[in-house]
């Protein structure tokens, strides 16, 4: 026996050895296909140096002259914690823009600013977290209830704004090269991943079949087809499924009906959860195992690291189940040109005149531009006549505060401005503007700044949360709810400090909130003139609120989340069906609807071209509106296209399933064209198990937002 275990250790030594010396590097070779260079690559790793490359933190492989690489990059809205990078404004306040056209180029300077900071960190041979080229975003949940903290990330409640958002951050990010991508996306966090922030690790999402498809997988599934390279599974189950483990998700659905080809990476320690904390399997073993099996690629984790070849001793796995694992990922490598010399890939000369540089910073200040949104605006307030004003008064906690400006995930920049420098910058040196931080967080009765404002011809009072109070379990630390909110209502303080300012001075008040989703302001609503919904804009916050403020600009802004009156309005937390949640759902008064937002200026909608009806499934629904700008600015709107549906049972209220953004000049008229396809309309058929087109009346609507229909049309769908 000892005689026979020697001489297999030296076969297997001989083995490895033979590889290493029958290597010809043939897969550095680019003008070979892809998957011949894949295969090659796997044929050339030791099973030991397969599994290594299993995790998120890849060690070289000398031998072959691969260097290491770190899988975990941020890029949310701008490169994140990579240094200096140009910070967009959050995700919410990008799907606020309703401009998927902005969008696109801005995933496209995120992607410019990773391969320039790539490069100059590979010269300097650094293979460091964060500072790759595969990014994990952008994040596609359903912003279903206002509680969860990482709302913020998302692009808002509906699945269609959500898909649409998301495809273009996607094509932003990977480019349109034909050989090559930019940057790796990744659609995350799949699925059915929206809170509670604090159960995150355990919960299992009871939710239908109805529900998943129509309203949890639908902007996955766009993704897919628009080629996005990364999944992630997420720490959750769903319907008994760790979501990193089950085969529902990732092999049924994502593989085997999508027909997904790039690669699964788990969330962060999510496959720990499997077995620590979900208890779905026994051990680590096993559920290296099972990911495997399941669909999982990569592991942000060491667990696959550790426990594949220890599988594999088991009879759990072969070295073929590693090589159909490791392969998606090796072709996301080859894709982003890492085994090709420099000069053939066409974002190699990205250097650092690409980060951070004034176009960038341009982009940033439009897009904050285009993300907030004017909920009121008594009597005209808006935009202040610098002729007629000049004292101004600004307060408030997030007046001076970076955290307001930069939300969760960002970059470093040192050209932050913020919103009292930003209205500072816009008016001249003969202009009076004084700031006082007016209150905090917690304390109710001290103020400063209410004489001061009694001074002056304005007062503008930024107040809100900040990222601090709501995100990410951990990086929220201030939040009582563990980074998910208890409350809809602002601080009992800032409530407090906008009654003593209005008490204190008979001059106008503007606020000015910053969130990461909906907060209550009939607080506040009756004590100010206007109010800004600001987000989280990102580095150009402070310029693009004075933009809008002086009227450089007109608000176009528009909400992607119903703004609710209270939480008791809203099921359970923990329940994951849709019925009563979101605009599609919800039939009780709200505080503002989604797709809200209101204008300096007048614009007009008229058919150009009706809808008509159609036969079959295989049409659209096609039509023109005219946008007519009848007031005295030039400006943006966003004519929203909702499709009402035949009275059939669990059918939405309403639906978005078009919207453009459409610049007009004052006085003129443009004509928008919408084309629908039917299959835009097909239903979920629980008894079926597939998609399902109702015949009957559909009502094709064109509004102002979700409650406000300006133009309709009923059309027949046989």
């Amino acid at each position: 026996m000892k005689k026979l275990f020697f001489i297999s250790i030296i076969f297997c030594l001989l083995n490895v050895n033979a590889r290493a010396q029958k290597s010809s590097q043939s897969f550095r070779n680019a003008k070979l296909p892809l998957e011949i260079r894949v295969d090659d690559l796997l044929k050339d790793l030791t099973l030991k140096e397969k599994i290594s490359l299993l995790g998120f933190r890849n060690p070289s492989v000398g031998r072959l002259g691969i260097p290491a690489y770190n899988w975990w990059n941020e890029g949310l809205h701008g490169v994140a914690r990579a240094g200096e990078a140009t910070v967009f404004p959050q995700a919410i306040g990008m799907a606020a823009s309703f401009n998927n056209d902005l969008l696109y180029k801005v995933a496209d300077a995120i992607s410019t600013e990773a391969r320039a900071k790539y490069n100059l960190a590979i010269k300097k041979d650094r293979h460091l977290q964060y500072m790759g080229l595969t990014f994990w975003s952008p994040n596609i949940n359903i912003f279903r209830d206002p509680r969860w903290g990482r709302g913020q990330e998302t692009y808002g409640e509906d699945p269609f704004l959500t898909a649409t958002m998301g495809t273009a951050f996607v094509k932003g990010i990977q480019g349109n090269d034909k050989h090559y991508i930019k940057a790796s996306a990744c659609a995350k966090h799949f699925a059915v991943y929206s809170g509670p922030e604090s159960e995150r690790h355990t919960f299992n999402a009871i939710v239908d079949e109805k529900d998943l498809r129509e309203t949890y997988l639908y902007a996955f599934k766009k993704l897919v087809d628009a080629g996005v390279e990364s999944v992630m599974c997420a720490y959750n189950s769903v319907n008994g499924e760790p979501c990193c483990t089950g085969h529902a998700l990732l092999k049924n659905i994502l593989r085997n009906e999508w027909k997904f080809k790039g690669h699964v990476v788990t969330d962060c320690w999510a496959l720990e959860d499997v077995w620590l904390r979900h208890k779905a399997l026994p051990n680590s073993v096993d559920v290296a195992a099972a990911a495997i099996k399941a669909g999982v690629n990569l592991d942000c984790s060491n667990l696959l690291q550790d426990d594949v070849m220890k599988a594999i001793d088991q009879k759990l796995l072969t070295e073929k189940d590693v090589d159909t694992a490791l392969a998606p990922i090796l072709r996301t490598q080859f894709k982003l040109g890492f085994y090709d010399a420099p000069a053939s890939i066409p974002f190699s000369k990205y250097g650092a005149d690409s980060v951070a540089n004034a176009y960038h910073t341009m982009l940033s200040r439009k897009m904050a531009q285009q993300s907030m949104v004017l909920l009121k605006n008594d009597n005209n307030l808006l935009p202040l006549d610098k002729n007629k004003y000049s004292a101004y008064m600004v307060v408030g906690p997030n007046a001076a505060s970076m955290d307001a400006l930069l939300g969760n995930y960002h970059g470093v920049t040192g050209n932050a401005v913020t919103f009292v420098e930003g209205i500072t910058g816009a008016v001249d040196e003969s202009t009076r503007v004084e700031y006082d931080k007016g209150c905090n967080y917690s304390d109710t009765t001290h103020f400063g700044g209410i004489w001061a404002a009694s001074n002056a011809d304005v007062t503008i009072a930024v107040i809100g949360l900040t990222p601090v109070y709501e995100g990410e379990e951990g990086d929220a630390f201030l939040s009582p709810g563990g980074g998910d909110r208890l409350s809809l209502q602002l601080p009992a303080s800032q409530i407090a400090f906008i009654k003593a300012l209005r008490k204190g001075t008979k001059t106008p008040i503007v606020a000015v909130i910053t969130a990461g989703s909906d907060l209550d302001l009939s607080s506040i609503e009756p004590y100010v003139d206007a109010i800004i919904y600001a987000w989280y804009p990102g580095q150009q916050g402070g310029n693009a609120l004075a933009d809008i403020l002086f009227g450089k600009v007109s608000p176009s802004g528009k909400l992607p989340v119903t703004f609710y009156k209270s939480f008791d309005d809203l099921p359970a937390y923990d329940s994951y069906a849709m019925k009563g949640r979101t605009y599609r759902y919800f039939t009780k008064p709200v505080e503002y609807p989604f797709g809200f937002g209101l204008s300096y200026t007048h614009f007009d909608y008229a058919w150009q071209k009706e809808p008509v009806d159609l036969k079959n499934e295989n049409n659209s629904i096609s039509f023109e509106v005219k946008i007519s700008n009848k007031g005295n600015f030039d400006g943006y709107d966003v004519p929203e296209v909702y499709i009402k549906y035949p009275d059939v049972q669990r059918m939405p209220v309403e639906e978005l399933k078009g919207f453009q953004k459409v610049f007009v000049e004052k006085g003129k008229t443009k004509t928008v064209k919408f084309s629908i396809p039917v299959s835009e309309l097909e239903k979920w058929d629980l008894q079926e198990g597939k998609w399902k087109l109702y015949p009957g009346k559909y009502q094709v609507c064109i509004g102002k937002n979700a409650d406000e229909m300006i133009l309709k049309k009923t059309i027949l769908i046989k």
